[in-house]
């Protein structure tokens, strides 16, 4: 017994130990040393100076700029709830279903996804400026009433970057929701069916509530997300103009590292960890209790 016992916890630690130390290498290190620098008035070169205690954090929560920030991921978090999210469960349907050239379709939907966030924010860059494809695209079918200065109208840019970022992402989630309909069993449309349900009712009734785990989980990562966004506003926008586009991430970078605010941009880093955490425990308790339940009872099982 004792041999046995000693051979389950070399195995342990030899599969577990690499990873936590690379998780507390790269996790709970830097966010330490964040948390610690954040203390101090600091440009990142030389001394760190006399700590000055939370007066960084005090300092961006007040600023309407970081405020601004807040709210533009907010926006973003919430179009993807309210448009994208929509969007991707209406094509998943429709790509499950047995279409002539599926594979094909799904691989065009896929597609963007494999192209980095630098490639696409430059390909996007490209085709938003002033007489550019997309304006030629307007003209060619007769709405060029439409065209608009996209990325340097502060009333638009925003929404100019979900369109990017929709078309960015939203073949992960498709493809997310695609495994998730697989195990959706035929029998129970059918046995609808037979029942007299239109498809319309099988899907509302039959469908959605079975993929229930997998939208939940495409919600998190997509919330998630957006509080994170950095790549595509700072490539194309740099968060303007007039920090229209800025996101909490694209401040952060701004202050820490072009204006050397080092000291205040790693408490701009510790306030967006905290963000992001918090939400993550507000959603496992709320949204996810039951599907981690569920699974830890089938493993259990």
């Amino acid at each position: 017994m004792r041999r046995g016992s000693t051979r389950r916890r070399l195995e342990l630690l030899l599969l577990l130990g690499p990873p936590v130390v690379l998780f507390v290498g790269f996790v709970f290190v830097p966010l330490g040393l964040a948390a610690w620098y954040s203390l101090f008035k600091w440009d990142g070169f030389g001394p760190r100076g006399k700590i000055i205690g939370l007066a960084n954090y005090r300092t961006a929560l007040s600023d309407p700029v970081f405020q601004h920030a807040i709210l533009h991921n907010v926006t973003i978090a919430i179009l993807s709830l309210v448009i994208q999210l929509p969007l991707c469960i209406s094509l998943a349907l429709l790509l499950n279903r047995d279409l002539r050239g599926r594979g094909f379709l799904r691989l065009v939907v896929f597609a963007p996804y494999v192209l980095s966030e630098a490639v696409t924010a430059v390909i996007w860059l490209l085709m938003l400026q002033p007489g550019g494809f997309v304006d030629q695209a307007f003209k060619a079918v007769g709405l060029g009433g439409l065209i608009n200065q996209w990325l340097a109208n502060s009333h638009i840019v925003l929404y100019t970057l979900f369109v990017v970022i929709t078309w960015k992402y939203i073949g992960f989630t498709i493809v997310l929701l695609l495994a998730g309909l697989q195990g959706v069993p035929s029998e129970l449309r059918e046995a609808a069916a037979l029942d007299g349900a239109r498809p319309w009712q099988s899907t509302r009734l039959i469908v959605l509530p079975l993929l229930g785990p997998t939208i939940r989980i495409a919600i998190f990562l997509s919330m998630i997300g957006s509080l994170q966004l950095f790549d595509i506003p700072w490539i194309m926008t740099l968060g303007g103009p007039g920090n229209a586009s800025s996101t909490m991430a694209t401040y952060l970078i701004d202050r820490g590292f072009k204006r050397y605010e080092f000291g205040y941009g790693s408490a701009v880093a510790v306030l967006l960890f905290i963000f992001c955490f918090v939400f993550a425990l507000v959603y496992q308790r709320f949204a996810l209790r039951r599907d981690t339940q569920g699974a830890l009872t089938r493993m259990a099982g």
